[in-house]
């Protein structure tokens, strides 16, 4: 039985990926760390020893501290961000458990260089539209929720990229990008160590939407659709990005919780044989 400032795995499952996730830090000794490189979705790395410095900005914000067992180090940053108004909790068991449990982890090994803020900084094709709208979305929900999307011109990507030190995305010859018939999305899945049945659900809409393979997926049309009608709204590619975020939200959901779920009209009616 979890104490009051502790979450479970399983209750912290349920809220990864989400728009109203908690903040995860991990605070894992540089021993531990370097024995498993991996972190929940969206961890932010820090040191339990700086917490007085790291706290302030936080409050007022819902944080869940992962040290590797879930004992004196991330209980005890957790007591300090409490001290300074952050709604702090820590992990039931730590990383080892949720690492035992098979909880999606990423490897922090494939993120590109942070800049001097921390961010990681990418750059694509303006006026994106299914693979440059889902590629923000996992990357800030599953890896850097503070993560700079730059869209120029697609001749100046390469340019901008090593200009401003942003890692290049779905374009053509970039690390990033669509390989075999996988798009942009498959690409870091599998490279960040993504692979969950709910993630390849989505996966398989967003290829089939932006390969114009449509008959993949049921879902593909209307997705198309949806993200095309975006694209009509928005002349600003990051307001659009934050529309398509939640078009990305709710797909993500309804694969994870809503897939068996079913309408019709009356309601209760029952099919004739």
């Amino acid at each position: 039985m979890p104490s009051n400032t502790e979450i479970t795995v399983a209750q912290l499952g349920r809220l990864v990926g989400l728009p109203t996730a908690p903040i995860i830090i991990d605070v894992r000794t540089d021993d531990d760390f370097a024995a498993d490189r991996r972190m929940l979705p969206a961890a932010r790395r820090r040191s339990h020893a700086d917490v007085a410095g790291w706290g302030p900005p936080l409050a007022g914000r819902s944080v869940v501290v992962v040290c590797q067992k879930g004992h004196k180090i991330s209980q005890g940053a957790a007591a300090w961000l409490r001290v300074q108004g952050v709604a702090a909790e820590t992990l039931e068991g730590g990383f080892a458990a949720w690492r035992d449990s098979g909880g999606l982890l990423f490897s922090e090994a494939a993120l590109p260089p942070r800049d001097a803020a921390g961010r990681t900084v990418w750059v694509t094709r303006a006026r994106p539209k299914v693979d440059r709208i889902a590629c923000p979305w996992l990357i800030r929900r599953f890896i850097d929720p503070d993560a700079a999307f730059l869209f120029v011109g697609a001749s100046e990507v390469e340019g901008v990229a090593a200009a401003f030190g942003a890692a290049p995305f779905d374009i053509d010859g970039a690390f990033w990008s669509h390989r075999g018939e996988g798009c942009t999305f498959d690409t870091m899945i599998e490279e960040f160590g993504l692979r969950s049945p709910v993630l390849d659900h989505l996966a398989v809409i967003v290829r089939a939407a932006d390969t114009a393979r449509l008959d993949l997926s049921p879902q593909a049309a209307g997705f198309l659709a949806a993200s095309l009608g975006l694209s009509r709204m928005y002349r600003d590619d990051l307001l659009q990005l934050d529309a398509g975020m939640l078009l990305y939200d709710a797909f993500y959901r309804w694969c994870r919780d809503a897939v068996e779920e079913t309408h019709n009209w009356p309601a209760g009616q029952q099919k004739q044989g």
